[in-house]
């Protein structure tokens, strides 16, 4: 018997909205089942169905936003506390309140965070299911021992878990890169300080394609998907 799923769930798998704007579209009577409009959300589809979005839907989607933030130490990503200092306080003031963070970036930390209304990307981007790469340079109090670079490659236990292979090379100094694919709380720090090292620096590089290269600290950038390249931005 064919395998149902509710549409919210098909849609957001399928790329083709997330779950929250597909309950959205549903109510609006934006979506098609194999030609027909659905309107109760415990609708339920199996892979052989076609499923469409109305054209006032996708004219929403082009409304997508990304932007780039170089974030400086002292910022937390969200819920300040008391006089703390909002990362999305640095984004220009037109879009502030209609994109959120991407997963997290501590407080102690910096570099790139970035910030979309694009909820079926930020769930892809943050879910450790798709291990979509995060690159960090970090600075540490002494040089990384071989043995302790093998032990992070072969996982590690932080916060009773094994951490996924994590890969890390020398860059210069003290310095050394880190990528992960996955993002535990504070994980590079905790998986550091588990083997006796303490970080003076970490700053984030990359999250999947989007590179911080030289946005200027507490700066931000707009992007806007490339015509014709799926997956890929320009700046705007």
């Amino acid at each position: 018997m064919p395998l149902k799923i509710r549409l919210q769930k098909y849609c957001s798998e399928r790329g083709i909205c997330s779950r929250r704007k597909a309950e959205e579209y549903i109510k609006k009577g934006w979506i098609k089942v194999n030609g027909k409009v659905v309107t109760e959300l415990g609708t339920k589809v199996e892979n052989k169905d076609i499923v469409e979005l109305d054209p006032k839907a996708k004219a929403e989607q082009k409304e997508y936003l990304y932007v780039l933030l170089n974030k400086p130490v002292g910022y937390v990503t969200n819920l300040p506390n008391g006089d703390e200092k909002e990362a999305k306080e640095l984004l220009p003031e037109s879009i502030r309140d209609r994109v959120h963070a991407v997963g997290r970036l501590d407080k102690d930390s910096e570099g790139l965070l970035l910030f979309t209304n694009d909820g079926v990307a930020a769930n892809r981007l943050s879910s450790p299911v798709y291990q979509h790469e995060k690159e960090y340079e970090v600075t540490v109090d002494r040089h990384i021992s071989n043995d302790a670079i093998k032990q992070y490659a072969e996982g590690i236990t932080i916060l009773g878990l094994k951490t996924k292979p994590v890969e890390v090379k020398r860059i210069g100094g003290k310095t050394y890169q880190f990528i992960l694919r996955e993002g535990k709380n504070r994980q590079i720090r905790r998986m550091l300080n588990s083997l006796g090292y303490n970080v003076l620096k970490l700053k984030r590089v990359r999250i999947s394609e989007f590179r911080l290269g030289d946005l200027g600290e507490g700066k931000a950038l707009t992007l806007t998907p490339s015509p014709g390249g799926r997956g890929k931005f320009v700046a705007t």
